[in-house]
């Protein structure tokens, strides 16, 4: 019997990015199903009725949620293209890199994002305190995982996805490249490769929703 593989996404979302990069990294055949996150569909409620979120992993009728248990759940299931490292050790840092983006990255480019002020000015020191750790976990490497795009590449890829998108709608640079070279490199490495490139967002379209969101939060402020 065949395998079935679905996909709940929205074409928006960096989350369900990581998992279409790692599905197609390692040539599974997958179905994508659009949720309208505004009007979320009983298959969504069905599938994720804790936190109603995408991105939602569908194998065989067999839900799994949240985008970094999923990228886990990907590479046990299908062998090629190992996304985790080999040993324990390099194991669990690319983990922890990946919650590090999660838990640290991302709260605090957002909050250069949608901040003004002098609470922008505490988010970019917080921005400029993780890049840093990012620039020295960098070091003699092209990725992440290496020589290839890893499970903590993956975890982090939204940022050279869409910090330039958040760069253009305010018109502050996010990540210098003179202050942080090598994390510019990896950012710059990672979407010329083909099958990151060709799942990227439409620009524009992109760009008019997050400004949209932008506006959203800046007139609830």
């Amino acid at each position: 019997m065949a395998e079935e593989v679905k996909l709940l996404t929205t074409w928006s979302s960096p989350f369900a990015l990581r998992v279409v990069w790692a599905l197609k990294l390692k040539g599974v055949q997958f179905d994508s199903i659009e949720e309208d996150l505004s009007n979320k569909s009983p298959l969504l409620l069905q599938y994720n009725p804790v936190h109603k979120k995408i991105p939602v992993l569908v194998h065989n009728g067999k839900p799994i949620s949240e985008s970094l248990v999923i990228l886990e759940y990907v590479d046990e299931t299908w062998r090629q293209y190992p996304l985790l490292p080999d040993g324990p050790y390099d194991r669990a840092r690319a983990r922890f890199w990946a919650k590090f983006s999660d838990d640290k990255v991302s709260p605090s480019i957002w909050g250069v994002f949608i901040k003004q002020g002098k609470e922008r000015e505490e988010a970019f020191d917080q921005v400029f305190e993780n890049l840093k750790f990012l620039e020295e976990e960098l070091k003699g490497k092209r990725f992440f995982g290496g020589e290839k795009i890893g499970f903590a590449d993956l975890a982090l890829g939204w940022i050279a996805e869409r910090v330039c998108v958040l760069e253009e709608i305010i018109g502050v640079k996010i990540v210098e490249e003179e202050k942080f070279p090598l994390v510019s490199a990896w950012m710059q490495e990672f979407v010329k490769v083909p099958i990151i490139k060709e799942s990227l967002p439409p620009h524009e379209k992109l760009v008019t929703k997050i400004r949209g969101i932008r506006e959203k939060f800046l007139g609830a402020a």
